[in-house]
Order: C-alpha cells, then structure tokens, then sequence
C-alpha cells in the first residue's frame, strides 16, 4: 500500500487538483464514450424530495430534525461523510457530532459476515442462502448476522446485495446476491434486511443499479464506469423490483452502484435517486456511494446523494491525497451558495434519522475491531502513517450458537440434481474414492489469501469485500473420515494412477468455479469469469471424466459461485449422482455428508439455470468491454434473462431454474385459490403525500465562522475534516453575497423548489401501497409418496404467473411470484399445506406511458403454476374461474 504525506493537505490538494485538470480531465485523457443508444435516457429529476413525510419514520424524522435545527455547517456536513480510507476502525467511518451525542458510524462488510475481523461466523453466501427457497432460513440468517455486526459495534451492515442480479452468467459478482430471478432477490432481500434490521442495525441494500460485471465497472480519472443501458419497463420489473421490496421492509441505507445507468454515474444520476428511490419508492433513508465511487461535489449532493463512503475518491482524484469532493470541499459548497442548505439539511436529517429509526441512539456498542489489523494494539488512523496508537482489537466473539443456522442454510441449499439408480444416499460402509482439493481445507491456512482472493482447497465462498475470514472449516473429507470406514483421498486435480476398483468402490469428485469482486485476480479471472468461463476450475472436468472412465459409480460435488456447464460429464453413464453445494461458508463439511449418506435428504433448488452450453445465452449477455471509453452495456434483452429467455427462445436448459431433486417423492394435490382483493386496471390513488418536517429548518446560508477549525485544533494527517481555513471559509461565504445567488453552472432541469406534483406508481416505503394488496391466496398439499423407510424431505412449492391471452402486452412465458417451503421435513405417507400469495403488483406490468403498475386484463385468465422448477409444474390455478387442475407441464 502507498501513503502519501499529508501533512500539508492543502498544499497536495492544490497540487492533486491542478493534476486532475491538467492532464486527467474526463475530455483530455479519457475518450469520448461510446455514444448511450437511442431510447435509453436518465432524464433530470429536481430537486430531491426531502424525507420525514412517511408514517413510521416520523418519530426518528422528529428527533432527527430537532439536533440538525441546532448544527452548525461543519456538524452537518460531518455525518454525511467519510473520514477516509483506513482512517478508523471499520471499512467505513463517518464524522461525529460530540455536541449531540452522536458518535462516529461504522460501516463494515460484508453481505456474509463481519470482513476482515475474528470470532464470527462465516455464513453461506447469498447464492446459497436463495437455493434454500426457505423464507425463514433467509430471515433466521438475517437475525444472526446483525447480532454479530452489532457485537462487533457495526452500526451499518454493508448488505443485501441484490444486485448483481445475476443477468451476466458469468458476472464475478452474483454470489452475493440470492439468484437471477427478481422475486427471489426481492424475497431474500426483504427477509435478510427484517432479520438484521430487528437487531439494531442499519441494513444497507445494493447495488443500485445495474452493476452486472466487474471489468470496467469504476469511474477513475483514466476510465469512465460502463453505462448500464436499460429501458423503463425492465427496469421497473426486473432490476428495480427487490429494491423497491427492500424499501417496503424498512431499509435503512440504499448503496448505489460504480457504473453509470443510461449515462449518468449511479452516485449522481438524479433520476435513478431522486426520482425513482426517493420520490417513486417513497425511500426515507440513507443514499450512499460504493466505495471510493464519487465522481464531483456539488453535482452528487444536488442529484440525491446523501453520504460519501469512505469520503476520499478514486472517481475523480486519487486516494490518500486527503481529497474529498464532499468534507471541507462541501462545506464550501454550501457556503458559497452552489449546494443549497436545505439540500444538506436533508442529508443531515437523513443520516440521523436512520439512527434513530434502529435505536442507535440507546446503548449501542462502539466498534471493537479492526478491519486493519490482527493486532491488539495499533494506530487508530492506519491511513495517516502517524497516528496515535491504542486498543484495536479486543477480540470479542460473537459467533454465539450462530453455527446452527448456518449449518441449516448451508444444507437445505445442496441441490441434488441427477441421481441415477438412487445411487444416493451412500451407505457409510461403501468403499469411497475422493478426488479434488475442493474437497479439503486450504492447506496454507483456510484464511491465508486476503480477502479469499485464490482459488485454493474448498471454495465456501467468493473473492472480495463480499468475503469472511472463517473462524473454522468444517471440510467435506474431513466429515467424510468421521462418519465413514473406508475413505481414500487424493488431494490432487490430476487423476492419479489408482488400483482397479470392484463395482461396489464409489468415487466422489469435487470441483468447483470461482468469481468475486475486480479488485483482485484470480487464475486469470478479474473478479468476472471472465477466463474460465463457465467451466470448472483446474481443469475440473477431466478430473470428472477421468474418474468415470476408471469407477463405474461416481458422485460429483460442485461448489460454485454460478452455473457451469456440466456438458464434457454429466450424461456419462459412470456419473450417476450430481450435488450443486454452491458457497456453504464454514459449514462445508457435515452438512453435506449428512445428505450423501441419508440423514438428511436434499432440499435445495437452482437459483439459476444451468446451460447445456454459453452460447445458449443471449448474446448481449456477455461480458463487453472498449478499454479507455465509457462501455457501452445495452439490455437489449430485456425482461428476457435466465429461465425467462430460455423458455422464450425455446430452447431447453440442461437443469432449469427452480430445479432439485430429493430422496423424498412429492406430488402436489388438493390445490385452491381465492380472490382477497378485487382487480382494477390501475391501482386505487396513492395517498396524499404529507408535508416533510424539514420544510421547517432555516435554510439561511449560515455566517462563515460555522466552518473555521477550532483554534488549537491538531490535525491527523490526511484525515477528512468538515471544517475550513479561515481565510477560506470567509472567501467562500462572500461568493454568496447576501445568501440568494448564487454561479454555480447546475446542470440541465435543475430547480431549487421542492416538487407539488407527486407520481401516480408513488407512495412510501416502495411505492402506493395498494400494490402489495393480496390479489390472490393459494393452498396446495403437498405429499410425500416415497416408499416407507424412505429419508423425510422438505417441499418447496413454486408459484409461477402466465399473463392472460389477451393481455394485449408482451410478458415471459411464465414469472416466479412467490414460493414456499414445508417447515419439517414430510414423511413418506405424510402431507403439509402450503399457502403461496400473489399480489396486485404480480399480476400488473409497468406501463411506460401512464407511467404506473396496470393490471393489462383484469378479467382475464391468469393462470399461476405451481410445481418444483420453472419447467416442472403439477397443478395449474385459473384467476377467472378460480378453479384447479394438473397442469399439462
């Protein structure tokens, strides 16, 4: 890591910025862009809404805007930013406010654990935890991650991601997230943010939007972000759905993406955040950047903005300059008269008011770790080279019983998707081969690459700041050996010269494929697959053929972040039996040989489809990428990703989305469906939208003497201060003149004035209410027909909509729109109900004229599938007659 000397910021700011405009400005060095396609506009939306207008932040808005009303400017400004990079304990760390309380904020990841820390657990990633298809495992893991983040003093839980929404199959990203479907990203989401918010802790949803690949997805000043080109309807019915779901769970911080949307940066693109999230979706919290990802100062605070993560930039400058676009920089902004007070009022209030809204402001625990060091005692600003030093880390464990649930979710993820000859579940007596260093512990130490960034031993989840240190590894040979008497391991990729097995002798092969995040490479790869493809790593496949070739019963495991195309093995007569274990964090090991020898049966199914081939997938799919330009990344598919498209081009998957097998037998009967809320074409009118307690706050530019550092104030070097010089405060102030002009260029559309005028689809908390109103309620039974002595298995009920013949609008064949999963594993000669619900949002399409959710024929056949996979369905239910039938797929 490099440090910069900032013991003189001004000195290197002055001389970083003349370098920016000299020779790094967006027209000097980087090229003109490729040209955004017709039709795919980020239209301006201005101003941005205040917040504090939604019934249940009410209270928080009102504690929120009584200490704002008592700020100074630098006390504002301080909380919406960062300090800079490893300027405090977490990955993140705010300003503080001492006058009122207010500490400074942590912010750490990641999605699956407490990174870069000890005495957690590393759970299963999001991939695995949406191949449960378990609502309440998705919240019972929720529950147990904000426990651990706000043991370790976390004020913010850096996750879920939902976006990647795994539209690139080869997207180095989607295992953060929960599958290529926006139901289960939404429904995953939604119940991860419930789980951990209910502990304390700020949830923060991401990555909004359309950060669909690694390569080329940052703003710097050589490389513009690629533009995510994306029509309206898409977005609205894909990529927007689990944010807008998110937002209705209450969520209090939204992170918006690296690459541009339609042309404009995430971080500053005023449609995507003041017109969709905060005005559309009715969002109430925290807006912040991605790390490192602002792009400019005034034009991100006036585009909705509302907090700078970590407060330095590679987006325009470079990191450990003690440059921020906002701190200092915004405190001149506002009293020059370029950035309005109001505006910062908002973002102050905002910031605030999510404190409040999760209870931090009662005995909240302050960070215990370091996110920079092992070590007990180091310096408390790693990033200043001098600093003081003191207690970092005190080691604080907060793992509890934690390992059960992520035991749970590792389990009921493993899908089972070929067993030939029920080949499984193995008795523990069988002789068993096992081939693959996936199947063991790293050997070099099961945290010895940084932040996961190889690809070595067992791959229990991916690369990146989405990653874990594990405390332990429960490895699947270690598990083997305990539970069975004749194990032989190969800890080789190579097939080794074996002797000849008997027909009883059954092989186990692992193999796995990687991805993660573009900040490291990995066998090639750039956080994207984007080298491997989507084939196993170390030539996986011939170690799969090579043990068919030799064993005549062989059970492959596959760990991975994605689908892999099983094509060079999987109809070989020797392969018998195929498990997708996908990321099971540090649970690998019993949860898996408990399914391979019959204690439990599998229950998880694909949150993907996996291809007989990558060039089943449409071709705008792939990664793309025109180095020194802004790339062009055009959705020109549409609605039509993962299952959707491949029903649409018929062509057919060699496993579809939803797919899994069990040891169990289940067929769905008894079905039923009711009518709970009568169907408009548009939906009843949206509330009135109440008045905003900011409107109240003085909006006055305030005396220049707001900003000056204290006198005797000692600086740490290159941390990120809210205050100004003097001399540079007063010559700010001046610029404003009597606090009503002010020559700032704004960009075109801009207007000061908060809106009248409110969009018909709007509301709180994702949007008018009226769309979460039950259109339809479903009950099915569900058997289990296996024979006696048969293992129980878990069901899971898959909901899928056909839109009406006559709807007169193009939609997928069919649309997951809810799931459910029995609560205990069903018997052989036993039975469950379950329920499946589907709301007036799930049978309506965005309209981009009336700009609203319309229900195209409300009298029409709707016809909602319900089966095991999107392409195994045992009963059918119409909405017009309301009646049930087997389904003829």
């Amino acid at each position: 890591m490099v440090i910069f000397n900032m013991e003189c910021p001004i000195g290197f700011r002055g001389l970083s910025l003349l370098f920016l405009t000299s020779t790094a400005s967006a027209r000097s060095i980087v090229k003109e862009r490729d040209p955004v396609p017709d039709g795919y506009v980020a239209a301006p939306y201005y101003p941005a809404p205040y917040g504090g207008w939604a019934d249940d932040w009410s209270d928080s808005y009102s504690k929120a805007v009584e200490v704002v009303s008592q700020m100074t400017i630098a006390e504002k400004v301080n909380i919406t930013a960062g300090t800079g990079i490893f300027m405090g304990p977490c990955v993140g760390n705010t300003g503080s406010a001492p006058r009122f309380g207010f500490p400074s904020l942590c912010l750490q990841d990641g999605p699956l654990g407490v990174r870069s820390t000890d005495n957690n657990t590393a759970f299963p990633a999001g991939i695995t935890t949406g191949a449960t298809f378990s609502k309440e495992l998705m919240y019972q893991r929720g529950v147990a991650l904000g426990k651990e983040f706000r043991g370790k003093g976390a004020n913010f839980y850096l996750g879920p991601s939902v976006g990647a929404i795994g539209r690139k199959p080869r997207g180095g990203r989607n295992w953060e997230g929960f599958g290529t479907d926006p139901v289960l990203q939404a429904v995953a989401g939604s119940e991860t943010i419930r789980g951990v918010q209910e502990q304390g802790v700020i949830a923060t949803l991401k990555h909004l939007i359309g950060n669909e690949q690694e390569l080329y997805r940052m703003y710097n000043p050589f490389q513009q972000g690629y533009s995510s080109n994306i029509d309206d309807r898409t977005l609205h019915e894909v990529y927007l759905w689990p944010f807008a779901e998110g937002v209705h769970a209450g969520v209090g911080s939204i992170m918006t993406a690296y690459n541009a949307v339609n042309g404009s940066a995430s971080s500053q693109n005023s449609y995507l955040i003041n017109g969709l999230l905060k005005e559309e979706l009715g969002f109430q919290g925290i807006v912040m950047t991605d790390w490192l990802a602002q792009i400019s100062g005034v034009g991100s605070a006036l585009a909705g903005l509302d907090m700078s993560m970590p407060g330095d930039t590679i987006g325009n400058n470079v990191p450990l300059f003690g440059y921020s676009n906002w701190m200092y920089e915004l405190t001149r902004s506002v009293l020059n008269g370029s950035v309005p007070v109001d505006r910062l009022n908002d973002m102050a209030t905002r910031v605030l008011a999510a404190w409040y809204q999760l209870g931090q402001d009662k005995d909240y625990p302050p960070p215990n770790f370091s996110a920079n060091t092992a070590d007990r005692v180091g310096p408390l600003y790693p990033g200043a080279v001098v600093s003081p030093s003191g207690v970092v880390n005190q080691y604080v464990n907060v793992q509890a019983d934690h390992k059960v649930v992520a035991k749970q979710v590792a389990q009921e993820a493993i899908t089972l998707l070929k067993n030939n000859g029920s080949l499984l579940p193995l008795s523990t007596s069988s002789p068993l081969f096992v081939f693959g260093t996936d199947a063991q512990a790293d050997p070099q130490g099961i945290n010895s690459c940084t932040d996961k960034s190889c690809n070595r031993g067992l791959l229990g989840m991916g690369w990146g700041s989405g990653s874990a240190n594990y405390p332990y590894l429960d490895d699947p040979i270690s598990s083997l050996k305990r539970k069975a008497a004749n194990v032989t391991y190969y800890a080789t990729d190579s097939f080794p010269s074996v002797a000849t097995p008997t027909s009883d002798d059954v092989a186990i092969v692992f193999i796995n494929s990687d991805s993660g995040e573009n900040t490291y490479e990995v066998d090639g790869n750039h956080g994207d697959r984007d080298a491997t493809g989507l084939k196993a790593y170390h030539n996986g496949d011939e170690l799969v053929q090579k043990a068919a070739a030799k064993y005549s019963n062989v059970v492959v495991v596959v760990h991975t972040v994605g689908p892999i195309v099983m094509e060079p093995w999987i109809n070989l007569p020797s392969v018998k039996s195929v498990l997708v274990a996908h990321l099971p964090g540090q649970e690998a090991g019993d949860s898996l040989t408990e399914i391979l020898f019959g204690e439990v049966s599998p229950s998880g199914h694909l949150p993907y489809t996996i291809p007989v081939s990558e060039d089943d997938y449409p071709a705008s799919v792939s990664l793309v990428a025109t180095p020194l330009s802004q790339t062009q990344d055009t959705y020109s598919e549409g609605l039509y990703i993962d299952y959707k498209h491949f029903t649409k081009a018929g062509i057919a998957p060699r496993f579809a989305f939803g797919h899994g097998l069990s040891y169990a037998n289940f067929s769905f009967s008894n079905a039923s469906i009711t009518a709970t809320t009568p169907l408009t074409q548009l939906p009843p009118a949206r509330p009135a939208k109440p008045a905003s307690p900011l409107a109240a706050l003085n909006t006055t530019i305030p005396a220049a003497s707001e900003a000056y550092y204290p006198a005797g104030f000692s600086r740490i070097w290159r941390y990120l201060y809210s205050w100004l010089p003097e001399n540079e405060a007063n010559e700010a102030r001046a610029k404003a003149g009597n606090g009503t002009a002010s020559t700032y260029p704004y960009p075109e559309g801009y207007s000061p004035t908060q809106r009248t005028e409110v969009t018909a689809a709007g509301g709180a908390n994702g949007g008018n209410p009226a769309l979460w109103d039950e259109a339809f309620r479903l009950k099915i039974t569900v058997s289990n027909t296996a024979a006696a002595g048969t293992t129980p298995g878990k069901a899971v009920a898959q909901a899928y909509v056909q839109f009406p013949a006559d709807a007169g609008v193009e939609t997928p064949k069919v649309q997951l729109r809810d799931f459910a999963k029995t609560g205990e594993a069903v018997k052989p000669g036993e039975s469950a109900e379950l329920e499946l619900s589907i709301s007036r949002k799930d049978v309506s399409v965005w309209d981009v004229q009336a700009q609203n959710w319309v229900v195209p024929s409300v009298g029409g056949r709707y016809s909602i599938y319900i089966g095991e996979a999107s392409d195994k369905f045992g009963v059918v239910c119409y909405s017009d007659t309301l009646e049930c039938e087997a389904a003829s797929t």
